[in-house]
C-alpha cells in the first residue's frame, strides 16, 4: 500500500465512492456475459479491454468493446448492449452481488462519525436497483446517489461530471475539491476524480495493469487497508 500523497492528506471532509467493482463485486458478471458474447465470434476478452471498459457509462463501454475486438463491422456498440440485456443473465446475476471486502466496515465508519458520503456510478438506475437489492441498508447511509442516467452527467468516466454532480448535491455544496477524497478502482474513474480535481484511494483488481496505477494519490489492495486518519479523518475505534 503507497502512502496518500500530501495535496489532500489531513484536509478531507467529504468522501464519494465509486460502486462496481469497489463496493460491489460485479465487475465479474460484466466479463462472464462479455466472454460468451465475444466467443461467438472466436475472439476472446482480456484484461486490458476490461481496464478501458470498466467505470464508463454502459454506451461508451460498448464502443469500446464492439471497437477494440474488433467486431464492429459485425456488432454496433448499441445491438451489443441490446443482445446482452436480451441474455439476461445481468438481471439474474445482479441481485446475488456481494460486497467486496471492508466496504461495510469503511462506510459504516464514517456515517457513524458524520463525514458525508454518497455515491457516484456509472450505472443507471434499473441496474443499481438489482445491484443493491441486498444490501439496502448499507447503502442508505450515503447522503445522495449520482447514477449514470443522472440528467447532469452529460458524460461518463472520464469526464468528471458524475463526481462534481455528486459534489454539488452534498449540504452546502459544492465542496472544496480539495477536501474530497474519492474511492474508485477503474482507471477512468481515477481520471475522472483527477480531472474534477479532486483526491482518489485506488483499489485496483490485481489482473489490471500496473500501468494504470500512476495517476492515484493512494493504490490500496483493498478497502480493509485504509487508514482513515492518513487523510484527517477519524482513524477506526479497532485500529490499535
Amino acid at each position: 500500500m503507497s502512502t496518500p500523497a500530501t495535496a489532500g492528506r489531513g484536509s478531507i471532509t467529504h468522501v464519494i465512492f465509486d460502486m462496481d467493482g469497489l463496493l460491489l463485486d460485479t465487475e465479474k458478471f460484466y466479463t462472464e456475459v462479455q466472454e460468451i458474447i465475444l466467443a461467438r465470434f472466436n475472439k476472446t476478452f482480456d484484461w486490458s479491454l476490461k481496464a478501458k471498459m470498466m467505470g464508463r457509462k454502459a454506451i461508451e463501454a460498448a464502443r469500446i468493446f464492439v471497437d477494440e475486438s474488433g467486431i464492429s463491422d459485425s456488432l454496433s456498440a448499441e445491438d451489443f448492449l441490446v443482445e446482452r440485456e436480451a441474455m439476461h443473465m445481468l438481471q439474474e446475476l445482479f441481485p446475488t452481488s456481494e460486497l467486496m471486502p471492508g466496504a461495510s466496515r469503511l462506510i459504516k465508519h464514517l456515517h457513524a462519525k458524520n463525514i458525508p458520503i454518497c455515491i457516484a456510478t456509472g450505472t443507471h438506475t434499473r441496474h443499481f436497483d438489482l445491484k443493491t437489492q441486498r444490501h439496502k441498508e448499507l447503502f442508505s447511509l450515503m447522503h445522495h446517489i449520482v447514477r449514470g442516467d443522472d440528467p447532469e452527467v452529460k458524460q461518463g468516466k472520464p469526464a468528471p461530471d458524475g463526481f462534481l454532480a455528486a459534489s454539488r448535491r452534498f449540504k452546502d455544496g459544492p465542496v472544496d475539491p480539495q477536501k474530497v477524497l474519492v474511492f474508485e478502482d477503474a482507471p477512468s474513474g481515477v481520471l475522472a476524480a483527477k480531472n474534477a480535481r479532486m483526491n482518489v484511494v485506488m483499489v485496483p483488481d490485481p489482473r489490471l495493469d500496473i500501468s494504470h496505477q500512476d495517476v492515484a494519490d493512494q493504490i490500496m489492495t483493498s478497502l480493509l487497508d485504509f487508514k482513515p486518519e492518513e487523510w484527517g479523518l477519524p482513524p477506526f475505534e479497532d485500529s490499535n
